[in-house]
């Protein structure tokens, strides 16, 4: 522990979570000022009346104040804020599968099978993104090609009479209003893959040579660029104007019909665009080889094909392929028969990748189960490490749905007399059969929650002891809490099952609708109440997200709210699918590690990292990065404050390649018992982060967790701290609602939950424990005085109130 010397200064360098924040917040003042950045990632400090950058308030360590400065890092700008950004939402379904890359088991080291799985999990992973793709470009087909160009704009129908014949008999004309939404939509996401962050500094732009290098085993080691993302765009650009062109074509199972030499026409476009989708299927499919990733690699060749010069070849192909469609279709006929074809095709291929990456995944996952098979059960990875398939089936299901839920209202809107493909029938019935089994699920689980509470606290809140310690003396508080214990415990125990209920009751609801397809089975009169179902649930799906688009037109404040969507999503580079938004971990991280070390030039600066919700895991990469980049006098001068986290109950469980435990204890043990993390139990979203196994016995908290020097093991019992909390290792538990008020302190009543940690007196303490400037293992410190008494009324806490 370095001594303080008298020119000791504190840096309390916050990151907000999901749904951004404003600067005042951020920083705890009536006004903020930006002192660095550059709009996007912008570094704000409190400011005086004058806009002037102000010192923070002092930081009181055993009795001498040490001058702080606070600073807070606002990324909210990177996912919400504007209408373009609100559009991301639209491409919800595409960052589902590419979180689900994230979500896949660990590869142990020199294990051969599970290196083969690896590779082929991660192959399968990006074919099911270009089927995605695939999918949504032919079910705006549907909506383009056939309801509106071919059967609305038909010479002689009662469809948008204004209109006149004489237009809709115009060569080529019906056939470019059907095939400009296609290359539009294709135009957008092509736009969409490109936006990337440019990072403040110039020097983080050499962070990909260190990319290279072995990874760490610190959290985030992977979160690292895709040096294929460029091809992997092509690929998905490709595919999709060649889809459209099969389309128009005739569909994959057979082309249209024509004499002469526009017959051989045909089938050379016809052909040329199979060729295309196969070429994009082959790429997507083998480009994941990580052996193709160094030069002296059998592997190179594959580099090499898809270079810039091949890339741009492959787009101007495909964009003639269109050109020839286009011109190859002087009238359209009545209907276009490819649009349902190719959407049963797609769908069909989509459902036998997720079958075969589900089958392989639990071989991986039962290889992977070494490395944590020693955890107690409530470390484990969600579902043994298999949680990749449901979430990906998810994104299946959902992109799926929303393209058939934009053409059911499309087809209302445009009138009566227009026709959806037959296969749009089974789609009905799949979401709702979903939507019944839904309803049915939502009750159970409701029925359920009521009565294991009931029962929870007919027997006497045995459950809450920390609760009952927490709040000892202070019965009203105590019942509070007590029930906001419950709920926030529930969540975070049963969170993940929901996402299983939700994907299991997709494909419960899909089995049959695809068996009845398969079997070119009529559907009887008995399925027309689910089907009706079906047509709701499509509707609000689709006209939902639609809504929250336009009103981010009319009111910024709703691009905000969407961003919580995109906050999640976003943190993961594009890996499976590359049109998805930017990931901002990309640089945030990098200019955080910046600002730290702009700090530490100046040898009498301590600088602690502040994270909140998804902030926390922003800062543990960034400090992470900063424990493998300084020296050992430096690492010294650098701690780790995280408030209301998800470090322990998700992101190991979900993402256990990327955050696993053995990572987290490796930073703790590199931070020597300078990563303080502020929970309550009241916080649904939040929860411990170091500790684990936690237990009352004999009136203290007792559980096992990290120790400074990075092993694992039990830990001394928890000291209370003046304002009320209790220290068990790392984790600091603090009553909500707060003890208090205290004089000059800022006061929060009523339960917190997971919002406004700062406002905790323990928040200072924490700091200057992540400072190095207080030991952790102090004698228990004199409580403060309270501005009001203390309830002296006492009742058994296991009691009723």
């Amino acid at each position: 522990m370095l001594i303080a010397g008298p020119d000791t200064r504190v840096v309390e360098l916050r990151v907000h979570g999901v749904q951004g924040t404003t600067p005042q917040t951020l920083v705890d003042a009536v006004a903020a000022v930006d002192v660095a950045g550059d709009g996007l990632g912008r570094i704000v400090r409190p400011a005086d009346r004058l806009r002037r950058p102000a010192p923070g308030p002092v930081l009181q360590t055993n009795g001498r104040p040490i001058p702080r400065v606070v600073e807070g890092y606002l990324w909210g700008g990177m996912t919400s804020g504007g209408v373009a950004k609100a559009t991301w939402a639209l491409l919800f379904p595409f960052s589902i599968a590419n979180v689900a890359h994230w979500m896949l088991p660990p590869v142990a080291e020199r294990n051969l099978p599970a290196h083969l799985l690896g590779i082929g999990l991660r192959s399968l992973l990006r074919v099911f993104a270009l089927l995605l793709t695939a999918l949504l470009v032919a079910q705006i087909s549907v909506v383009s090609l056939d309801l509106l160009a071919a059967q609305c704009l038909r010479p002689g129908t009662a469809c948008l009479t204004s209109i006149s014949d004489e237009v809709r008999t115009v060569p080529w004309f019906r056939a470019f209003l059907g095939l400009l939404p296609v290359v539009l939509l294709v135009v957008v996401m092509r736009r969409v893959s490109h936006v990337d962050w440019r990072i403040e500094r110039r020097e983080i732009a050499e962070a990909e040579e260190e990319e290279r290098q072995p990874s760490s085993g610190l959290p985030g080691a992977h979160v690292a660029t895709d040096p294929d993302t460029p091809a992997l765009r092509s690929l998905h650009v490709v595919a999709a104007l060649a889809v459209a062109s099969l389309i128009a074509l005739g569909g994959p199972l057979r082309q249209l019909t024509a004499t002469g030499g526009m017959g051989v026409a045909i089938t050379v476009a016809w052909t040329a665009a199979l060729v295309l989708i196969a070429l994009s299927l082959l790429g997507v499919l083998l480009l994941d080889d990580p052996t193709g990733g160094a030069p002296h690699r059998g592997g190179r060749w594959l580099r090499a094909a898809l270079g810039r010069t091949p890339r741009r070849v492959l787009v101007v192909l495909s964009v003639l392929s269109v050109l020839t469609t286009w011109g190859l279709l002087e009238q359209l006929p009545s209907r276009v028969p490819g649009a349902d074809v190719t959407v049963q095709v797609v769908a069909l291929l989509m459902a036998f990748v997720l079958v075969l990456f589900g089958l392989l995944l639990v071989p991986a996952a039962l290889l992977a189960r070494g490395t944590w098979k020693s955890l107690p059960r409530e470390l484990r990875p969600w579902a043994g490490g298999w949680f990749a398939a449901p979430v990906l089936a998810i994104a299946g299901l959902l992109g799926g749905g929303f393209g058939a839920g934009v053409a059911l209202p499309v087809r209302k809107a445009l009138g009566s007399g227009l026709e959806l493909p037959e296969g749009y029938d089974y789609i009905t019935l799949l979401w709702g059969v979903a939507g019944a089994l839904g309803l049915l699920s939502t009750f159970a689980v409701a029925s359920f929650t009521g009565a294991v509470r009931w029962r929870a606290f007919r027997k006497g809140k045995l459950w809450a002891r920390e609760a009952s310690l927490l709040h000892s003396g202070r019965m009203r508080d105590l019942r509070a809490a007590t029930r906001a214990w419950w709920w926030a415990r529930w969540e975070r125990n049963h969170g993940h099952h929901l996402l299983l209920i939700i994907a299991s009751v997709l494909v419960l609801g899909a089995v049959p609708a695809s068996v009845l397809r398969f079997r070119d089975v009529t559907l009887a009169s008995w399925t027309d109440p689910f089907s009706a179902l079906g047509v709701g649930v499509l509707a609000v799906l689709a006209l939902s997200l639609l809504r929250a688009v336009y009103l981010a037109a009319r009111q910024p404040e709703s691009g905000r709210r969407l961003g919580i969507f995109a906050d999640i999503a976003q943190f993961w580079p594009r890996e499976a699918h590359p049109i998805v938004p930017p990931c901002y971990a990309l640089k945030v991280v990098p200019e955080l590690v910046s600002r730290v070390q702009d700090h530490l030039r100046d040898p009498g600066t301590r600088v602690v990292l502040c994270g909140h919700s998804q902030g926390s895991l922003l800062v543990a990469v960034a400090a992470a990065r900063l424990l493998e980049d300084l020296p050992a006098h430096d690492r010294e001068r650098i701690g780790l404050v995280t408030a209301g986290s998800q470090l322990q109950w998700a992101y190991p469980r979900a993402f256990p390649a990327v955050v696993p435990h053995a990572s987290l204890a490796r930073l703790a043990g590199g931070l020597d018992g300078r990563w303080r993390a502020l929970c309550r139990g009241t916080d649904p979203l939040g929860g411990a982060v170091t500790t684990w196994r936690r237990q009352v016995f004999d009136g203290m908290l007792l559980g096992v967790g990290y120790r400074p020097d990075g092993s694992v093991g039990a830990l001394a019992p928890a000291l209370r701290g003046p304002t009320g909390a209790l220290v068990l290792g790392g984790d600091h538990w603090l009553p909500d609602p707060q003890r208090g008020p205290f004089p000059g302190r800022r006061w929060r009543s009523g339960v917190s939950a997971h919002s406004d940690y700062t406002s905790d007196p323990e928040w200072d303490r924490a700091v200057a424990m992540a400072a190095g400037l207080l030991e952790v293992d102090a004698p228990e410190s004199p409580s403060l005085s309270f501005a009001r008494r203390l309830e002296t009324r006492s009742r058994d806490a296991s009691g009723g109130s």
